[in-house]
């Protein structure tokens, strides 16, 4: 099992599809990493040599921004976003939808379940 970035990656897999294990790497990077080191598409992961998985590993260190790092200067915006109190900040803060959804129906998923209110009942017509 290669183990890049601190993530390990499933050995049966084509090594594009491994690559995106790691947060951070997504189809196009995936497939430009294949392209710059002049690996096959079709390759499965358990098909590389320790030379390549080196290769790989040396270049997402240097010039891609994954795993902990990411995740830290993706959490940094959000904070920055919050202390400053500006709109996406105070939505980020409430724990509803940033970008505009609506949400007097959906946003479940970021409201959390529903929770009914005590003595409301359905107004009759």
């Amino acid at each position: 099992m290669a183990r890049i970035a601190g993530v390990n990656i499933p050995t049966n897999k084509r090594v594009t599809i491994g690559l995106r294990y790691i947060y951070g790497i997504g189809p196009t990077k995936a497939e430009r990493i294949c392209q710059q080191l002049e690996i096959p598409a079709e390759r499965r992961v358990n098909e590389l040599s320790d030379d390549e998985i080196l290769k790989i590993r040396e270049l997402i260190d240097s010039e891609y921004r994954v795993e902990g790092d990411l995740r830290r200067e993706v959490a940094m915006n959000i904070k920055r976003l919050m202390d400053l109190g500006c709109y996406r900040g105070l939505r980020h803060r409430r724990g509803l939808p940033v970008r505009g959804q609506r949400t007097h129906t959906n946003a479940r998923t970021r409201k959390g379940k529903a929770v009914a209110i005590a003595g409301k009942k359905k107004a009759t017509r």
